[in-house]
């Protein structure tokens, strides 16, 4: 079951001041909780990325604003199930250009079946 969403936009030197006034024109259009604009990659994130975080009764309204509002820059979207890996390579959308993930944070996918099953 999906609870929620985080859409990461990604960035670089170049569209930072971009990214930084889309991320704040979505927290204040629709309260959802910014995080930091890293200026480095984090995580399974392979560029700059700022996460928003999107409740399932707000994500459509958001996704249809991100779609319109993006401007060229990439968004990688995923459902937070509670299942990391799945959450990052099965529930996911990409707006603009889609980035390979560094998966290995989360495991191998044997090593995710076995401890789902324990």
């Amino acid at each position: 079951m999906i609870h929620g969403f985080h859409a990461h936009v990604y960035y670089d030197e170049h569209t930072f001041t971009q990214a930084a006034a889309l991320c704040q024109a979505a927290h204040q259009r629709f309260d959802v909780p910014m995080g930091r604009l890293h200026r480095r990659p984090v995580g399974p994130h392979p560029c700059w990325s700022c996460q928003l975080s999107i409740s399932t009764e707000q994500f459509q309204e958001v996704l249809l604003w991100l779609m319109q509002a993006r401007n060229g820059l990439s968004v990688f979207i995923h459902g937070l199930s509670g299942d990391d890996l799945r959450d990052h390579t099965e529930l996911v959308m990409w707006l603009g250009r889609s980035y390979p993930l560094d998966l290995s944070l989360f495991g191998s996918p044997a090593d995710a079946s076995r401890s789902s099953r324990s």
